[in-house]
């Protein structure tokens, strides 16, 4: 993973802008630099990209703190709040988990109290696609250009997002690239959160409509980006999804 992949990690998952994602990443890697051992830092220096690793730098001993004043160190280092630090520490924390080996990952913990457990990610880590990976693999799997495949990505998930729950939506937003965001948000804007019934062509005519394609091209387009939503998201997420939708919609999922 590089630098980029990995501050986007933090941007989705905390929701935040690129500047403020680097600040908090800088805050949480000092700080976690203080509470561990010079040699587990330098070993996750290791394996991070080279832009992060000044900021795991350390000369001292661990410090012995706890989860508190963890927090209270990042709060001070971002001038944020306590609530806000916390959800910074947590998608920092999601991105090292995504970046670093298993092993890795297993030793920082080992050094960190209890009470860092709500603190640190739960679940398989999942590899999260930049949105121009995605896009290209939905032009990929469409035959189409990326303009093109864009359109396409953004007329499915708006009408997903109408089709399902709203938790299931704001779920979806965690997982993906943040420029998806506007159009999940749409969708789950224009049913309020509640789950619409729509058949399988009701959806496909949704999509055309907002595409400006035939219904025959927006079907192949719904097929494209529900391929890149199985392999974006992980497989719990994809399955919470798709329990949603009815048996029908098995034409849309079927393994390319």
């Amino acid at each position: 993973m590089d630098y980029e992949q990995f501050i986007t990690i933090v941007e989705q998952q905390a929701d935040l802008g690129r500047e403020a994602a680097e600040r908090a990443t800088r805050a949480v890697l000092q700080t976690l630099a203080e509470r561990i051992a010079q040699g587990e830092a330098r070993d996750l220096a290791d394996e991070l990209p080279l832009e992060l690793a000044p900021w795991l730098f350390t000369d001292g001993d661990a410090e012995a703190f706890h989860a508190d004043e963890f927090l209270r160190r990042v709060a001070d280092r971002e001038d944020v709040d306590i609530a806000t630090a916390q959800r910074h520490v947590r998608a920092v924390f999601t991105a090292l988990a995504r970046s670093v080996s298993d092993h890795e990952f297993a030793d920082m913990v080992a050094e960190l109290p209890r009470d860092f457990d709500p603190l640190l990610p739960e679940g398989p880590a999942v590899e999260v696609l930049s949105i121009e990976e995605f896009i290209q693999e939905v032009a990929d799997r469409a035959g189409v250009e990326p303009e093109a495949a864009r359109r396409a990505a953004d007329a499915v998930l708006e009408t997903l997002a109408e089709r399902i729950a709203g938790g299931e939506v704001a779920d979806l937003i965690n997982e993906l690239p943040r420029e998806l965001q506007p159009a999940l948000e749409r969708g789950n804007a224009l049913s309020h959160g509640a789950a619409r019934k729509m058949s399988l062509d009701e959806f496909v005519d949704r999509v055309a409509e907002r595409e400006g394609v035939t219904p025959d091209a927006a079907r192949e387009h719904a097929r494209a980006v529900f391929a890149t939503l199985r392999e974006a998201l992980s497989d719990k997420e994809f399955s919470d999804t798709v329990v949603q939708l009815p048996d029908d919609y098995s034409a849309l999922l079927a393994r390319p």
